[in-house]
């Protein structure tokens, strides 16, 4: 809005210092701002409220040390998240940017699955929250709306190196030992780019880094590009839906959700920031995306809101997210990387995710192999996910935390050298 509001009042007056609203730079650091004071100003009204409505955290008892001090600290605590990246996105951003629309979509839609079963929950007094079945739907659907968009929206195109062309002429020069050789001299000015609707996306570590998912159909004829819808409208749905879950899971003891979060968000920030900068993308030989650069005030939205509900998620926990804020936490990491052809990416960057889900899957395996194998489960880690293993070990709930977030970071540092290591 206040973008919107700036523009025109540079566009109509040459209002002094409206002309700032049209640096990236700028609207992301307002978003940013913004984000942490909502967090932390509003958020411990929203706590206060939450407390007097008695939504508490209902803990079941899995004989963890210090568990049962945390029954009763209030959840639902996501809105805090949720209110901070909204309202700046909304503030600061292009709202008639395709990649803003897709993104507050992603935002609302995964949080009021999250507030639903929160809801459940905390009023109804469902320890089990909505049914499964309704998560996994309501996932896919966010998935195949994010699949369609970066398919067949007009506005979602990328340009790439293989496509540009300069402006400039050949000239001759003469070389020390009076031969003469024709030189092309851009004349100072940049490549033009021409647009194009692609699946293209980045593969980490592999020189020509561009993979396309129009490749996986040419078996099926020349006119078969039209139809890589078929694969990579599932695979969204696929990443979205394992993204969101990670994240779910992670967030288990006072403040590795949030945190880990805050690093994946600065990851892609910088992701972000490459891809919309055409000068940064010609160098690094990656794809140019037009218009994303509004992503850019978008994640720093989401960083500032994840660090301002640690100010109260820390531990100890003043507040829980609930599944109103990890369900769009991971949702919107996994649709943000595809906006951004990172997607790829998402095993190093959301590493920490990956091995909690994964942690989750091999001790479920494991137990029913072995149970019926020898009539009895065993399994591979004292407990599910992986950080619950790690308290079982008497490790200090800090110090787990703590331990992530450093693993966080130097993957986060890993898939941003991928652009250069390959």
């Amino acid at each position: 809005m206040l973008y919107h509001l700036f523009t025109t009042l540079d566009q109509l007056w040459d209002l002094p210092g409206a002309g700032l609203f049209q640096f990236i730079s700028f609207r992301a650091a307002m978003s940013l701002m913004t984000s942490l004071v909502i967090g932390i100003l509003f958020g411990k009204r929203i706590i206060q409220w939450l407390q007097l409505q008695q939504v508490g955290e209902i803990v079941r008892d899995l004989g963890l040390e210090g568990q049962m001090n945390k029954q009763g600290t209030p959840t639902m605590g996501g809105l805090i998240i949720l209110a901070s990246i909204i309202i700046p996105t909304v503030l600061f951003a292009d709202l008639c940017n395709i990649y803003t629309q897709m993104m507050l979509l992603v935002t609302v839609w995964l949080g009021a699955i999250g507030f639903l079963d929160d809801y459940i929950k905390v009023f109804k007094k469902n320890k089990d929250g909505l049914a499964g079945r309704f998560k996994i739907i309501g996932q896919v659907g966010v998935g195949l709306i994010v699949g369609a968009i970066m398919w067949w929206h007009p506005d979602v195109v990328v340009k790439d190196q293989a496509d540009r062309q300069f402006v400039g002429e050949t000239i001759q020069m003469t070389a020390t030992d009076g031969q003469t050789f024709e030189v092309f001299d851009p004349q100072g000015g940049r490549p033009i780019w021409e647009a194009k609707k692609s699946s293209q996306t980045t593969v980490p570590f592999l020189k020509d880094n561009n993979f396309d998912y129009a490749w996986l159909v040419e078996w099926m004829g020349p006119h078969a590009a039209g139809w890589g819808w078929i694969l990579f409208i599932p695979m969204v749905i696929l990443i979205v839906t394992a993204v969101s879950n990670g994240a779910n899971l992670t967030d288990g003891i006072d403040g590795l959700a949030t945190g880990t979060s805050a690093i994946i968000g600065l990851g892609l920030a910088v992701l972000a920031y490459v891809s919309s900068n055409v000068v940064i993308a010609d160098y690094l030989n990656i794809v140019y995306i037009p218009l994303s650069e509004e992503l850019v005030v978008f994640i720093a939205a989401f960083v500032g809101g994840c660090i301002a509900f640690l100010w109260y998620n820390a531990y100890p926990a003043q507040v829980f997210m609930g599944d109103t804020g990890s369900l769009a936490l991971g949702g919107i990491i996994a649709a943000f990387a595809i906006a951004i052809r990172k997607e790829l990416l998402l095993p190093i960057l959301c590493g920490i995710f990956l091995i909690e889900n994964l942690s989750v899957v091999m001790q479920v395996a494991w137990f029913r192999h072995t149970r019926k194998k020898h009539g009895e489960g065993r399994r591979i880690f004292l407990m599910a996910p992986l950080h619950h293993h790690y308290q079982k070990l008497n490790i200090p709930e800090s110090k787990i935390t703590a331990r992530f977030w450093i693993v966080g970071i130097l993957l986060a540092v890993i898939t941003i050298v991928t652009l250069k290591v390959r």
